[in-house]
């Protein structure tokens, strides 16, 4: 049961097809998900040990695909080499440190007192959905894939049509590790998308992307009353305390934190907001860094750090934001440099920029910008920083970099984001042992750590109250409990 294609072209040679997948309309969906209740329910009845000692496998055979693996990533999606295969490595040590960790995670909890005796189970839900964008796809799969799997759940992945060939093949690895029908893909646009969100038979969906998607995603799985995980997007601020470092190594992170997968990150560093008696220093030395770090061209070819946008759309939303700014009478900086090996005007290329003498309102503040381009603002004081920062619907990230930790850690402790970093921002600040997700409209529900386990359990009550235990003393049937 198919719906024709998904095509894929190079991002940055548009003219290139990488690939294409089968696209399945919502009777394949129907018998994906079948699949995966039938195996579910053997694979539930495993040890949770048992269970991670095979995701411990499948990330082994993830690992070692990881030269060929990011090479498609790259070509698919417009990441560079690099980073498309520093992605697929993490995603294998996602995959292990659920294996790792889960088994203590998920063991019952039993108290037996005075009280009564009180079991606690955790149980998986059945058939999880996991939505996945294309700006991550292979990392952000296999961070609902594995601890949904070792929880003892089955999957249905539905890649974004913009990187399906990645996962396709990374779904494939790991099912050679899994009960055959456990781990399931399916492609396309909206239709298969909303027929898997609405599936009576899935009993939790986890997406990540956009919030108009998330709308849609969220009403057809309130139709089947299903939980939702959402991780939604952010227009990330950055505040620079006028004690914070302005060594080559900060700013580098810095700049590489706005600018990474070309900007098209939900936890990018989208807004930063300098000291006003800093800010021509902190201009100038993020240039420089932007000058050592920012070479934009073929995401395969050596020494490139920026590739492309995703699709013409992409770049022109970008541009036209860029142009918005131009007509406020913002000053915009080109930053970086550009690959002479690189026919530019081949993709979807768009250079780097720096926008300054911006007013709050302007779109490229505002909005989430999504690609790369980033304004600098100038702040007169602390309480000020915090409000204009604080002055958004999204809540994913922000960060606060500061020579004083406690100065820093009291300053993030007044932002509204789900996760605040300090002296650094994006990957480089993420650990496996921290949750991470938003608050306002940045979505719900958290992915990562004891928490991202947590979202594809339920907990399950055994209780025998002490009044009714052999020997109790018994109570009258309509009180209370005491």
């Amino acid at each position: 049961m198919s719906a024709g294609k998904v095509v894929r072209e190079n991002p940055a040679r548009s003219d290139e097809v990488v690939g294409s997948v089968a696209a399945a309309d919502a009777g394949a969906v129907d018998a994906t998900v079948r699949r995966a209740g039938l195996a579910q329910r053997s694979w539930a009845r495993r040890s949770a040990e048992d269970r991670c000692a095979a995701l411990a496998a499948a990330a082994e055979a993830l690992d070692a695909e990881r030269a060929e693996l990011g090479r498609l990533l790259a070509r698919e999606s417009g990441k560079v080499l690099a980073d498309a295969q520093g992605e697929v490595g993490f995603a294998a040590t996602v995959l292990r440190w659920y294996a790792a960790n889960a088994p203590a995670l998920l063991r019952d909890r039993e108290i037996d007192d005075a009280s009564g005796r009180l079991l606690r189970r955790r149980v998986p839900y059945g058939v999880t959905a996991a939505i996945t964008p294309w700006n991550a796809p292979v990392l952000l799969a296999l961070t609902k894939i594995a601890p949904a799997l070792a929880a003892g759940n089955a999957v249905v992945v539905k890649p974004s049509p913009l990187s399906p060939l990645a996962v396709d093949r990374a779904v494939g690895l790991l099912g050679e590790h899994i009960p055959e029908g456990l781990l399931g893909v399916v492609h396309g646009h909206a239709e298969p998308t909303l027929a898997l969100a609405g599936h009576r038979d899935v009993r939790k969906v986890a997406f990540t992307g956009g919030e108009a998607a998330a709308c849609a995603v969220a009403a057809a799985s309130a139709g089947a009353l299903s939980p939702t995980t959402l991780e939604l997007g952010g227009n990330d601020p950055v505040l620079l305390l006028p004690d914070a470092d302005l060594s080559d190594a900060a700013m580098d992170r810095l700049v590489m934190a706005s600018f990474a997968t070309s900007g098209q990150v939900c936890m990018a560093a989208k807004r930063v907001y300098a000291p006003r008696a800093r800010l021509d220093e902190i201009r100038h030395a993020y240039q420089a860094a932007a000058a050592r770090v920012l070479r934009i061209g073929d995401p395969l070819a050596p020494g490139v750090t920026l590739g492309p946008v995703v699709t013409a759309a992409a770049r022109d939303r970008v541009d036209a934001l860029v142009q918005d700014a131009r007509t406020r009478g913002a000053r915009v900086l080109e930053l970086g440099s550009v690959s002479a090996e690189t026919d530019l005007a081949r993709g979807y290329f768009v250079r780097p920029t720096l926008l300054l003498d911006l007013d709050d309102d302007a779109p490229a503040v505002a909005e989430e910008q999504f690609g790369p381009t980033v304004p600098l603002l100038a702040y007169e004081d602390e309480d000020e920083a915090v409000a204009r920062a604080n002055a958004s619907d999204l809540g994913l990230g922000a960060s606060v970099w500061s020579a004083d930790e406690d100065r820093a850690f009291a300053v993030a402790a007044r932002l509204e984001a789900g996760f605040v970093f300090v002296n650094t921002h994006n990957r480089t600040g993420m650990s496996l042992r921290a949750p991470f997700g938003g608050v306002k409209r940045s979505g719900h529900g958290r992915e990562y750590g004891d928490e991202g386990l947590a979202e594809y359990v339920q907990t399950c009550v055994v209780h025998a109250p002490a009044a009714f235990r052999p020997g109790g003393s018994g109570s009258p049937p309509t009180a209370y409990p005491a």
